[in-house]
């Protein structure tokens, strides 16, 4: 696989001015005291994301009303660099900018920079800052990227340490990293300390007021966002790899859907959980690199086509579904749904006409584990083990179509549950079997508790081929520096068309590793 080597990259980082501001602020981006006289700042870095053979999206947020001028180029030298229209960023979007890039050459390094102007003061202008990506290949190359979930959740937050999967991850020199959807905890207050079983504390050594307590408002949960990209090894990420964004519950509310209730959460003054969604979906699409859809403004689901042997479907499991419950609808009405018709009409139509060796479900939550709330189903699987019910209908449909159209080759990627498994879906072996073999693998979280393992519900017949959880006398919630926190890496071979997935953890220790061999279509 083309890349850079680990030297080639620290020369980057310190390039961007990432280390230069780590160092300078203790491993921090701090937001601006006093601007009087002073040069704009970038003040969380940069972002790049939904990166294809010739487009990519990048992301970038200034301290102040600023003109931002864009230039890009092939070589880190920015010799010969392409500048494009100035884009303005204003209070509404939270000083927020982003834009497509288009008309890039496959295969290729892409460096882009960007310098802020005061528009109060046009002489007052920012120092650079660089980011790099590299477009998906139009002809078979290795390929490698990482996937993982869940970023500061259950108070886990920045310590002395910080971040470190996503270190970890970044040594890895992934062509892009897959986020599965807890992408923040906005339900998820973060103090100062917390209490560890041993008699030892856990230090929260960053803490902001946005993220001292639930987000309700607008500017509360974009707080949230902010909160993570003060962590320097998420900028160090974020500077020189794509990230692909979906989100799941926490990005709002835990376990939300039709059927949340907030009257009796007295953490909350707001108790409207639409008007949480909606404040929450705002700020997810200004705080991320993700692409906009014109037909549906704010849609997640979407498909990145990543060169000939990958395509990746990103799923919504969250927006379209109907209210939690029991999930043991005979019939698949709206109410049993948790993709909802269109998105399924879609996945369909895009899974029959990929010419992709591979397909990657990016799934934002598992299949066959049961992930309950309260007394009802928050995920898929109904706990029964028996034939389809509820959610799961909508989840056989799928299955059937895909062996029915004879679809090959796809691949299940998920978080959510905060383990790290790998599950082998046999049809011989389940209750539902109208389908084709296929492998699901879990991995997070990347920075917050530790739980698990859940149960597997056998209607459509998981194979527990590996698993990795706190014990129970270890417990539940465990912090960050327990070491459970994990994350994936998939290789495919360009000579081979196979793809190796491995379970890793924040140690960067292999857990699992298992080869899979593409099906050639008849």
């Amino acid at each position: 696989m083309t890349s850079f080597t680990v030297s080639t990259r620290r020369k980057f980082l310190i390039g961007t001015g990432v280390t230069a501001l780590a160092s300078a602020f203790g491993g921090l981006v701090m937001p601006a005291i006093s601007r009087a006289g002073a040069r704009p700042l970038f003040t969380h870095g940069v972002q790049s994301g939904d990166v294809d053979t010739t487009t990519g999206m990048i992301w970038t947020r200034t301290d102040r009303p600023a003109r931002v001028q864009f230039e890009i180029s092939n070589t880190e030298s920015f010799k010969d660099a392409t500048r494009l229209t100035s884009m303005d960023v204003l209070p509404d979007s939270d000083f927020t900018v982003k834009r497509l890039l288009e008309n890039l050459t496959p295969d290729q390094d892409i460096f882009y920079r960007m310098t802020a102007v005061d528009l109060d003061d046009v002489s007052a202008s920012s120092e650079p800052i660089v980011g790099r990506f590299r477009t998906a290949p139009s002809a078979r190359r290795n390929i490698r990227f990482a996937w993982s979930g869940d970023t500061a959740g259950q108070g886990w937050g920045i310590d002395e340490v910080g971040m470190k999967t996503y270190a970890t991850m970044g040594r890895h020199e992934p062509d892009f990293f897959l986020h599965s959807g807890d992408t923040i905890y906005a339900d998820g207050a973060i103090q100062k300390e917390v209490d560890l079983k041993d008699g030892t504390k856990w230090v929260n050594k960053v803490v902001t007021e946005e993220k001292s307590k639930v987000a309700e408002t607008l500017d509360e949960f974009r707080g949230q966002w902010k909160y993570n990209m003060m962590d320097e090894h998420v900028r160090a990420l974020n500077a020189v790899c794509p990230t692909f964004f979906q989100w799941d519950d926490h990005e709002v509310i835990n376990n939300w859907s039709a059927s949340k209730d907030l009257t009796a959460d007295d953490r909350y003054k707001v108790k409207s959980v639409p008007l949480l969604q909606a404040r929450a979906a705002r700020a997810f699409h200004e705080m991320t690199p993700i692409r906009y859809t014109p037909a549906e403004p704010g849609r997640v689901y979407r498909k990145i086509a990543y060169g000939p042997m990958l395509d990746v479907f990103f799923l919504d499991m969250r927006s379209y579904r109907g209210p939690n419950s029991d999930s043991m609808q005979e019939t698949l009405t709206d109410e049993a749904r948790i993709l909802g018709d269109q998105q399924v009409q879609w996945l369909k139509r895009e899974l029959a006409n990929s010419r992709a060796t591979w397909k990657v479900i990016a799934a934002d939550m598992p299949i066959g584990l049961v992930v309950p709330d309260g007394e009802k189903i928050e995920a898929v699987a109904n706990g029964d083990n028996g034939a389809a019910r509820g959610r799961e209908l909508e989840i056989a449909d799928l299955l059937r179509f895909i062996k029915n159209a004879g679809i090959e080759n796809t691949v299940w990627l998920t978080a959510d549950v905060h383990y790290t498994a790998a599950h082998y879906y046999n049809p011989d072996k389940a209750q539902f079997q109208d389908f084709k073999p296929f492998w699901e693998f879990v991995s997070g979280p990347l920075h917050a508790g530790t739980f698990g393992p859940n149960d597997l519900d056998q209607t459509f017949g998981p194979e527990l081929k590996y698993v990795k959880a706190p014990s129970a006398e270890q417990g539940a919630n465990l912090p960050p520096s327990a070491g459970f926190q994990f994350f994936g890496l998939v290789d495919i071979d360009a000579a081979t068309e196979q793809m190796t997935v491995r379970l890793m953890d924040r140690d960067d220790v292999e857990l699992y590793k298992v080869t899979l061999d593409p099906v050639r279509s008849a």
